[in-house]
């Protein structure tokens, strides 16, 4: 049996205590929020999902790094130092970073890789991504993280020569499209969330995986193709 901890008492931590309760093979030991002692928590768990705040993602490095123990984040939003505390701790326990969760997300990025490597730059690519209204950052993390792989593909820094275009409506939980475009023809990808939900398995399918590996920086693409 899998001991999970799970650090975030909001939305998705509720999403990934209820998603644990179908798990055969796992258990919740625990939600850590504001005020609870979390290296006690940390200590009885094989492995930590994280969907905090970025100042509780820094408390909960330390407490994994200093017990030795996996885990999971899924928290947005990190700041240069704090993603250097990650690497950090992934030199001495092993963790997966992601900015979505999502297994279509993970199936997706590692089609566009492969398409844009197989293409390449004669192929103009634009993605399109629409979420609520309640969300402030354009491109998405998650369209970002598209181009990146795109532009990574094709020798490119950063997103490359990728083009976004963004959309706030209603309350789009997020959807995803990715066009590589010729004078002669078009190719496209797609993918659409349609509750939250799916995150809260992405990160329940991760940190199963996660137990027993080494130390080291995975992602939700190295879970699912094992890279």
């Amino acid at each position: 049996m899998i001991r999970v901890a799970i650090a975030g008492a909001g939305r998705m931590g509720q999403a990934i205590a209820a998603g644990l309760e179908k798990q055969d093979d796992m258990e919740l030991v625990g939600v850590w929020g504001r005020g609870d002692d979390l290296s006690s928590l940390v200590e009885t768990a094989d492995v930590v999902i994280d969907f905090s705040l970025p100042e509780g993602t820094e408390r909960v490095l330390a407490a994994v790094e200093r017990l030795g123990k996996p885990l999971v984040c899924g928290v947005s939003g990190l700041s240069d130092d704090q993603m250097t505390a990650l690497d950090h701790a992934a030199v001495s326990v092993p963790v997966v970073y992601d900015r979505n969760m999502s297994l279509g997300i993970a199936v997706l990025e590692h089609s566009v890789r492969e398409a844009a490597r197989s293409l390449g730059p004669d192929f103009a690519v634009e993605i399109a991504e629409v979420h609520h209204v309640h969300k402030k950052d354009a491109p998405s993390g998650t369209a970002l993280k598209l181009g990146e792989a795109v532009a990574e593909a094709r020798g490119e820094q950063g997103t490359g020569t990728v083009e976004f275009q963004s959309e706030r409506r209603g309350e789009v939980p997020g959807d995803h499209d990715v066009v590589m475009r010729s004078p002669t023809e078009s190719l496209t990808f797609a993918h659409s969330v349609t509750t939250r939900q799916v995150f809260a398995d992405g990160a329940i399918r991760a940190a199963r995986w996660v137990v027993g590996k080494p130390a080291g920086r995975f992602s939700m693409r190295d879970v699912l193709f094992d890279i």
